[in-house]
């Protein structure tokens, strides 16, 4: 009994779980407490506990060890520039891959059915806007998303027959990876859905003229290390994802010198330098094509739960999971916590959409923005935003990648390996950087954000995981 008068007789000190309206009660009260964020494992969902419960082995352990070595072990290399119908599986004249998992013509968001409107004009099956909304709508066209060909596309992300892709090679596994050529950082491009002539026009001369340069100048090396400059990149500002400038001079500093081993006279190659300077976000088309081109290997391991693709198309939002081979997990695509551009809001922003959160599953965008802020500035965030946002996600990845080390944790390795079982288990979703592109077709970009997947993705994958391993 002394011991317990001694105890309320003395200066308390508090921990609160749970409520936090208890902690609140004894701050008024002048007590000292501390507030532990707490909740029960999966939200407390005996369905969702028993899965994790199950899947809770040495032999699961291990299969995520092994994609993590596939991936550690890949080596990305940009080897090329070619149209589409000559390197990305399953090409034909009636095929559009897009941006995020499957959805078809009707479900598809304004932008997206811009920019198939704009690349069946490109392609010459349609003259014009009614033809190729008739053309879309008719079943003649074989729409499939881009991570089912290799590829990966920024916004609608949309590639047909004949456009311009970057080539990336894995040196250490020899698979590939496609990447549309960005056209620009903004304005009335396709990946917006905009589809007038000056896009038109510049989709032709991107295909022809820039392609012929860049392929001279890649066939003059054995390629350029794309690793080596997402690393650097990320040690000068950027995260990889919605600020690419440093990654864009690096990767000019690299290509320099094979534009000028291709004797090519100043006239051809000053359009070519132009184009890739004016844009400062060039680099994100390089980054998610490098982190695909790794992804991929470590994609289809039996029993991991490692994710592979975050992706979406402006209306869904989907993953894929290693041990899952090619089934896609769904919810609905969320909306942007952007700050706007001067006469935007809410009211006129789509959901997201994209294949650029593949730089998010591999470890950087949203998980190393502890060195970007710039970045964090933008979307309405502080510096100390961005160090809090790196560190919660090593809660819910499989390791700390070296290869992306972020100097600002004290060169602490890049929380990579999304594991679904730790999402669903913590509630913790993956923070995606991103731009938010207006509704309407062709209107562009209105402002930039964060944004996370719906926890459905992640719940559905751990089900099918608990009934297949």
């Amino acid at each position: 009994m002394s011991k317990i008068n001694s105890l309320f007789n003395s200066e308390l000190k508090t921990i609160n779980f749970g409520a936090e309206n208890f902690n609140n009660e004894l701050l008024s009260q002048s007590v000292d407490s501390v507030q532990v964020e707490w909740r029960p494992p999966a939200g407390g969902n005996k369905v969702l506990l028993a899965a994790l419960t199950k899947l809770d082995s040495e032999e699961i352990t291990q299969a995520n060890q092994k994609a993590i070595d596939l991936f550690m072990e890949a080596a990305p290399f940009l080897v090329d520039y070619q149209q589409a119908k000559d390197v990305i599986p399953g090409m034909t004249p009636y095929t559009i891959l897009h941006a995020g998992p499957p959805i078809t013509w009707q479900r598809m968001c304004g932008p997206m059915q811009g920019a198939v409107i704009g690349a069946l004009i490109l392609e010459g099956l349609a003259a014009d806007q009614q033809q190729a909304e008739a053309l879309a709508a008719s079943g003649k066209i074989k729409f499939a998303p881009c991570h089912e060909h290799n590829a990966v596309g920024a916004m609608a992300g949309v590639i047909s027959y004949s456009m311009v892709v970057q080539v990336f090679k894995n040196k250490t596994h020899g698979n590939y990876a496609y990447c549309p050529v960005p056209e620009g950082m903004g304005g009335k491009v396709m990946r917006y859905g905009a589809f007038g002539p000056e896009v038109i026009e510049r989709l032709k001369w991107m295909r022809s003229e820039f392609r012929e340069v860049m392929h001279l100048a890649l066939s003059q090396s054995e390629g350029i290390d794309t690793k080596s400059l997402q690393f650097q990149a990320l040690h000068m500002g950027d995260e990889g994802h919605n600020r690419n400038k440093a990654g864009t001079s690096l990767f000019l500093r690299a290509l320099f010198p094979l534009l000028l081993k291709t004797g090519l006279p100043h006239e051809r190659l000053q359009p070519v330098v132009d184009f890739i300077n004016g844009n400062d976000g060039y680099f994100l088309s390089i980054s998610m094509p490098s982190s695909k081109v790794c992804l991929d290997v470590a994609h289809g391991v039996e029993k991991s739960t490692m994710v592979t693709a975050l992706a979406r198309n402006g209306v869904d939002f989907g993953i894929r999971v290693s041990g899952l081979k090619d089934e896609w997990f769904t919810g609905p695509a969320q909306m942007v916590k952007a700050l706007y551009f001067p006469g935007y809001g809410d009211d006129d922003a789509n959901p997201d959409m994209g294949d650029s959160a593949i730089t998010e599953t591999a470890g950087i965008g949203g998980f190393a923005l502890s060195g970007a802020p710039a970045i964090v500035q933008l979307v309405g965030g502080s510096a100390a935003d961005g160090i809090e946002i790196s560190k919660k996600m090593y809660e819910i990845t499989l390791f700390e990648n070296m290869n992306f080390s972020q100097p600002v944790l004290d060169f602490r390795g890049s929380p990579t390996g999304i594991d679904i079982r730790k999402v669903v288990e913590t509630g913790i979703l993956p923070i995606i950087t991103t731009g938010s592109v207006h509704k309407k077709a062709g209107e562009g970009q209105i402002g930039a954000g964060i944004t996370n997947p719906p926890i459905d993705c992640f719940e559905k994958a751990l089900l099918r995981c608990a009934e297949v391993f």
